[in-house]
């Protein structure tokens, strides 16, 4: 075996397909692969389904990548340039992937992947959400405007009376159903006059 180069493949797949996953990721590319054995890879270089911080898997793509392009680069420098023997060649190389491969999922989990990114259902449900009306609703079917916080964020979305009664701007209302982008409110006062 030529082990300087088994370590210089490592090395340039390592390094190559992890440029190859920034360069997509950055430009939100999509990675479609056809192999010839009839299966068909569909996924998303660079950034993964985002997990959230606390299940994040330290296996994953940009980390096998970063392990082959350390553990190659070592091992090539090692064997050619130091002439190292073959076995404490691989023991430091092994070492050094697993410090490289260490410091990009320490990168990926602690700057690029937050768990507040990611959303829940729970995030989708507009039912019991508390707003105040930005622009009136007129009786009988008008469509107003609702403006509500969630996340830290300030969002919007259509507003109808659950009623059919007019409701003025400024007013505080609780969405009772949500239907299409469309949310069904019902004044706070009324709300909690009933409960």
């Amino acid at each position: 075996m030529n082990w300087p180069q088994i370590f210089l493949g490592c090395f340039v797949v390592g390094f190559a397909l992890s440029a190859l996953s920034f360069a997509l990721g950055a430009a939100h590319a999509h990675l479609n692969i056809h192999v010839p054995w009839g299966h068909h890879i569909h996924g998303h270089m660079f950034h993964p389904e985002h997990p959230g911080a606390e299940a994040m898997s330290p296996i994953n793509f940009a980390t096998i990548m970063a392990f082959l392009a350390w553990f190659g680069g070592t091992g090539f420098l090692l064997t050619t340039t130091f002439g190292w023997l073959v076995v404490p060649a691989l023991g430091l190389s092994t070492l050094a992937g697993l410090v490289g491969a260490t410091i990009v999922f320490w990168i990926m989990a602690r700057v690029l992947w937050s768990p507040h990114e990611n959303m829940t259902s729970a995030d989708y449900h507009m039912v019991g959400v508390h707003g105040r009306l930005t622009q009136p609703i007129r009786a009988g079917g008008g469509i107003g405007e609702l403006v509500f916080s969630r996340n830290g964020g300030r969002h919007s979305c259509g507003a109808k009376s659950d009623d059919g009664r007019a409701i003025e701007k400024g007013v505080e209302v609780i969405v009772t159903d949500y239907t299409r982008g469309v949310a069904s409110v019902r004044r706070w006062t009324d709300f909690e006059a009933e409960n």
